[in-house]
């Protein structure tokens, strides 16, 4: 059944990302601008990486994985050095309880209110209050 659940809900995390900015590295000075992203393989255009580094002038350091397994070795481990990390749901919940995510800082996410109200509150199934993610996508695979 955990297979199933996970297959379900692979998809979720890639918000979770987003919303665990900051999570997992130490504090990056202010004039390196560089945000330490850890996604699926094939979940982003490498030109949305590029637009946002022209447009913010925050250089992305994107790393892939192409297992829930392999993402959360690296981060139990501990320092990863992520900012950003897309877990899926079942993982995120998991991760949550062993205490590996800061708290999101929502008032620095003012865009958060546009997140789609219906898959936040799938979110908060495993993340309730939604304090450590926030959705990026949603699916099963």
């Amino acid at each position: 059944m955990q297979d199933g659940h996970r297959r379900r809900f692979d998809v979720v995390a890639a918000a979770a990302a987003l919303l665990v900015l900051f999570s997992l590295s130490l504090p990056v000075k202010a004039e390196e601008r560089v945000v330490n992203f850890y996604n699926w393989s094939n979940y982003m255009a490498p030109d949305v990486l590029e637009h946002f580094t022209k447009e913010t002038g925050i250089k992305v350091v994107y790393d892939t994985f192409d297992a829930n397994e392999t993402l959360e070795t690296r981060l139990m481990a501990g320092k990863s050095g992520y900012d950003v990390v897309v877990p899926t749901a079942y993982f995120l919940q998991r991760q949550i309880k062993a205490n590996i995510f800061q708290k999101l800082d929502k008032s620095k996410l003012a865009n958060l209110a546009n997140a789609w109200p219906v898959v936040t509150q799938r979110l908060a199934t495993y993340d309730p209050g939604n304090l450590y993610a926030a959705n990026y996508m949603w699916g099963t695979t």
